[in-house]
């Protein structure tokens, strides 16, 4: 098998990217379920950007959720919440780095992948949004310290949930879309 390459940026990967953004915006601005604090939802549109950051690495999910996240601000709110869509756009990258050991496009997506997988994902979406974002709202939009690391650790708790399950999901039905690799010789030797 060849090596996959973690930051390699083809036509295949930024097809995905544009639609992997398309796609986040429209589940970012209509799929998401209140957590009852404010401006605070669970966002289905992360178990999306995890599946396609898992497919095609972190450059397309870093971008998929920045892109997407920007979009859905500027169309809804008429302007970019600048420290939660640059958090998303970390949060993308850091589960993109586990692209380059999933074999999900090989066939197999089993126990030691889903934790893999969950792992990064739990690491990514605590920096993000209990470190990266309530940092940023401070340092750029002065929001009291109190209020911004309640959202974070919300935040960081549902996204995870998102990714966790609705990431999984789709990382096992795909799998299950892709031929393993000899699968054909096997049964013809049969």
């Amino acid at each position: 098998m060849e090596k996959k390459k973690l930051f390699d940026f083809k036509t295949r990967t930024i097809v995905a990217t544009g639609l992997g953004a398309a796609l986040f915006t429209v589940m970012f601005m209509y799929l998401k379920v209140p957590t009852g604090i404010p401006e605070t939802e669970i966002q289905t549109a992360y178990g999306v950007g995890g599946f396609f950051a898992a497919l095609f690495g972190p450059i397309a999910g870093c971008l998929i959720q920045f892109i997407g996240h920007a979009l859905s601000d500027s169309v809804q709110y008429g302007s970019v919440w600048w420290s939660w869509v640059i958090a998303s756009g970390i949060a993308g990258l850091i589960v993109g780095l586990s692209y380059g050991k999933l074999r999900v496009e090989e066939g197999i997506f089993g126990k030691k992948d889903i934790i893999y997988f969950n792992v990064m994902q739990l690491i990514a979406n605590a920096i993000a949004w209990i470190i990266v974002a309530p940092v940023l709202d401070i340092v750029i939009y002065s929001e009291p310290v109190n209020l911004v690391f309640t959202q974070g650790i919300v935040a960081a708790i549902s996204n995870a949930i998102s990714t966790g399950v609705i990431g999984t999901i789709l990382l096992v039905l795909y799998s299950k879309t892709r031929s393993q690799k000899g699968s054909l010789t096997k049964e013809s030797e049969e």
